[in-house]
């Protein structure tokens, strides 16, 4: 009897014992998310609830385990799996920890300075993005070494693996290479400011919105939602077009072909009604020129502002669209035709059909033909 209750109080008691702390940890971080809801760590902290859980369990089974005189001839089989449930369980949590922490701060910041400074935010979003993928890699492979290190066999290697880690290190920075320099890459692109998650950029002549950084790719999201990959040593080592980089204000312009006939006064005023009417037109600027003209048409170039890249493109279409149809309905004149009518002559030119004489010889020429001589 001793054999069955033995094992079952003292597994009981532990899984019993993890429940209970784990329910009151979380009825604690409640009180105290409602209690101060201006900060977001509490209910962040929630989050880790499963792996916390896990660690008091590994843990207290790993203490107790031998009261419990459970298949004693596996001892040590089960007291590794433990163990390394115990490591793995620990990192889990302190990634949810840490990951907790540095959205709280990023939280706080942004709401600070959302308003004030949208590219600054951006900019922190990037950092704080790559930096918790770098402790999650660092917490990772930590504990994949403590895991491997509970072996004995892994210890004893572990003095030859030291031995020859010169050469070993040597091998792997050539094979790796490329992937170190797409690290390298991300690290200098989180903290050197050059492009941030949420920018709009132009690359190998696609134009979308940056939408994830990690340590060694970047994803851009076109207009068309699709999705553009690509290393991150791209944008350390080729020039590209940020859009967003220092202001996201941007001018945008249209060009319309026109004969040389066009109303440009009214053109003027046409485009400030057109703005006046464009939610997305932010008011700082506006103009007509006529930057270009052919023997056929005059290229005229209406100019706009907008808050940012989507802005610019809503006011751009907006006012090509308009422009079009008043120009059609009001001013059809004005639009790019072919012209059939008669050249207008210079001034003392004659006018006319050529005219025609009868020379000696008898036979009609037109006054621009002369008499040919000899036989023909």
């Amino acid at each position: 009897m001793e054999n069955v209750l033995r094992p079952l109080i003292v597994i009981g008691g532990s899984v019993f014992l993890t429940l209970a702390i784990g329910w009151a940890t979380d009825r604690l971080l409640q009180k105290a998310d409602r209690r101060h809801g201006e900060t977001p760590l509490w209910g962040l902290l929630r989050r880790g609830r499963i792996p916390y859980q896990l660690v008091l369990c590994a843990a207290v089974l790993r203490g107790s385990y031998d009261q419990a005189r459970l298949l004693p001839e596996h001892r040590a089989g089960v007291g590794q799996i433990l163990t390394l449930v115990l490591i793995g369980a620990t990192a889990w949590l302190v990634i949810r920890i840490a990951s907790a922490v540095v959205e709280t701060s990023y939280s706080r910041y942004a709401t600070a300075h959302r308003d004030r400074d949208p590219a600054r935010v951006r900019r922190v979003r990037t950092q704080v993005t790559l930096i918790m993928r770098v402790v999650s890699a660092t917490v990772g492979v930590l504990a994949i070494a403590s895991m491997l290190l509970t072996f004995p066999e892994m210890r004893a290697a572990g003095a030859s693996l030291l031995a020859s880690a010169g050469i070993v290190g040597i091998v792997a920075g050539v094979a790796a290479q490329s992937t170190l320099g797409n690290l390298f890459a991300g690290l200098q692109i989180a903290f050197g400011d050059m492009v941030r998650i949420g920018d709009t950029v132009v690359v190998d002549g696609e134009w979308g919105t940056v939408e994830e950084i990690t340590l060694t790719f970047l994803t851009v999201r076109t207009w068309d939602e699709r999705r553009i990959t690509m290393p991150v040593s791209y944008f350390t080592s080729k020039p590209f077009e940020n859009w967003s980089r220092g202001t996201p204000q941007m001018t945008g312009t249209v060009f319309w072909h026109l004969d040389h006939s066009a109303p440009i006064e009214e053109m003027r005023d046409r485009l400030r009604d057109i703005l006046r009417e464009c939610p997305a037109w932010d008011g700082r600027n506006y103009g007509v020129a006529v930057t270009d003209s052919t023997p056929n048409t005059l290229q005229v170039r209406a100019l706009m502002t907008a808050k940012d890249a989507d802005d610019i493109w809503t006011v751009r279409v907006t006012v090509r669209e308009q422009m079009i149809r008043w120009l059609s309905e009001k001013h059809p004149y004005a639009l790019p035709r072919v012209n059939t009518a008669d050249a207008v002559l210079p001034p003392g030119a004659p006018t006319g059909p050529p005219t025609v004489h009868k020379p000696r010889d008898g036979v009609v020429r037109r006054a621009h033909e002369t008499p040919r001589t000899g036989r023909g």
